[in-house]
């Protein structure tokens, strides 16, 4: 019996994840999968980002029931047995006969036949077959007591384990912000993020509503939507660039740069801000700079229905001479306020990697601030929980600089409610003093942060 499309698909995504650092999310909605049934595009999809997810948790079942130390596992090998377990763990309907037998075939199909007897073993092992033992029975404790352990866990190191996060990452968040934020975020990395766009039009929501896609109101804005049940992207608003998925907190932080004659947006690419600000000025020129140049022609893509002219050039260095009223600066960062959609990043990232990263954002924001007309408005964000990447380095960009200050996010927000595009009340749950501030777990959306920095005339 051959293995399932679904799970061949999962196989070879986790690998290149392993090996190529590549980015699960993309690898998932490639051209490659076009041809998988929705069901198999969605075992898949539960499976790939089910194993990122768990990832620390599924090793250390894994090591718990094998005489051979994981680091000296090949890597089909230990993905097979996350797969396995994955599946005996989070996936009832999944009979276990047959994620063993699947894993096993996995094994075989890459080339690596002698270790089939090795994953058949481990796994039936940690399945509570033939070898199985008490001290493996946590291994099925299932996706509701998983969940249930963060909820229970009461130290950093408790709450790293059952969550199945770095424990440096958790030591971080709950000195940044208390063991109970730090588990709001942790519950909320650990289950499927939700799916959100942003509505410009009636036209756009009626045909959605018409292509059987239900929908319900966004948390955060009046004009965002969830999506509860079918495609989005099979649907004409979405082929026709009116619509795109794009996460609350994001479209938030597109809405605090306002309104604006001549408006720049830095490092733009995939485009999902960019829009929304082209929507927005409807009567301006939106400038969209991107340093890949493979990045850049995605923005070119929008540029033929909106009113976008895209610059393929490094945000550090722009070759602009004009300066903008508007400016939007989401650099790039280390990504742990989107951890959810994005789990892989936190089994990479390494506390050193943020000195590297505020380096450059530093310079980034700096270049974007010599473009900022006298009367203009920046918004540097990220979607980074991390203070260096964030509060630190507009402290750093500005030190020094006359002519600067930070503006109070609050009254931008003020603004957006009474305007009736912010639904929600409570903006001290927003805000850390003057910045934005998004909490994954507090509210349903990705972590941003947001600084508005003004020029005086």
């Amino acid at each position: 019996m051959a293995v399932s499309p679904s799970r061949v698909a999962a196989f070879e995504i986790l690998l290149k994840v392993e090996r190529d650092k590549s980015y699960a999310s993309e690898l998932l909605h490639s051209t490659a999968l076009t041809n998988l049934s929705s069901a198999d595009h969605g075992l898949a999809t539960e499976i790939v980002m089910g194993v990122l997810r768990w990832q620390s948790f599924l090793d250390r079942h894994i090591a718990q029931a094998s005489s051979q130390k994981l680091d000296r596992l090949d890597d089909e090998v230990l993905i097979a047995l996350r797969i396995g377990l994955y599946q005996l763990n989070f996936l009832s309907r999944v009979p276990s006969r047959a994620a063993i037998f699947e894993s096993v075939e996995l094994v075989k199909a890459a080339r690596k036949k002698s270790a089939a007897p090795f994953v058949n073993a481990i796994l039936r092992k940690l399945a509570g077959g033939e070898g199985g033992s008490a001290a493996l029975s946590s291994a099925k404790a299932g996706p509701g007591e998983a969940l249930a352990a963060i909820r229970d866990s009461r130290d950093p190191a408790a709450l790293a384990r059952d969550a199945s996060h770095p424990e440096w990452l958790v030591k971080r968040w709950v000195e940044a912000y208390g063991l109970e934020t730090a588990r709001q975020i942790c519950l909320h990395n650990q289950s499927p993020p939700a799916t959100s766009i942003h509505i410009h039009d009636d036209q756009s929501l009626t045909e959605l509503v018409q292509a059987g896609v239900e929908l319900a109101h966004g948390q955060l804005l009046s004009r965002a939507r969830t999506v509860v049940a079918g495609d989005v992207t099979k649907t004409k608003p979405y082929a026709g660039g009116r619509i795109a998925i794009q996460d609350e907190a994001s479209q938030l932080v597109a809405l605090l740069v306002g309104r604006g004659e001549s408006i720049l947006d830095c490092c733009a690419a995939p485009g999902g801000k960019t829009a929304l600000l082209a929507r927005r000025n409807p009567a301006s020129t939106v400038v969209a700079t991107e340093q890949h140049p493979h990045r850049a022609r995605l923005l070119r893509a929008l540029a033929r229905t909106l009113n976008i002219c895209v610059v393929a050039a490094d945000a550090r260095q722009m070759p602009l001479l004009k300066s903008f009223d508007r400016i939007l600066v989401d650099v790039p960062c280390s990504g742990t306020g989107t951890l959810a959609r994005n789990p892989e990043i936190k089994w990479r990232l390494r506390g050193d990697d943020l000195a590297d990263l505020q380096t450059r954002q530093i310079a980034i924001l700096k270049s974007a601030l010599e473009r900022l007309a006298a009367g203009g408005r920046l918004v540097y964000s990220t979607c980074s929980l991390e203070r260096e990447e964030n509060e630190a380095a507009v402290e750093a960009a500005l030190a020094a600089r006359f002519g600067f200050s930070i503006a109070d996010c609050r009254e931008e927000l003020e603004y957006l409610r009474q305007s009736g595009e912010l639904r929600a009340d409570d903006l001290d749950s927003l805000l850390t003093g003057k910045f934005l501030r998004t909490i994954p777990g507090r509210y349903p959306v990705d972590g941003f942060f947001a600084a508005i920095i003004e020029r005086r005339r």
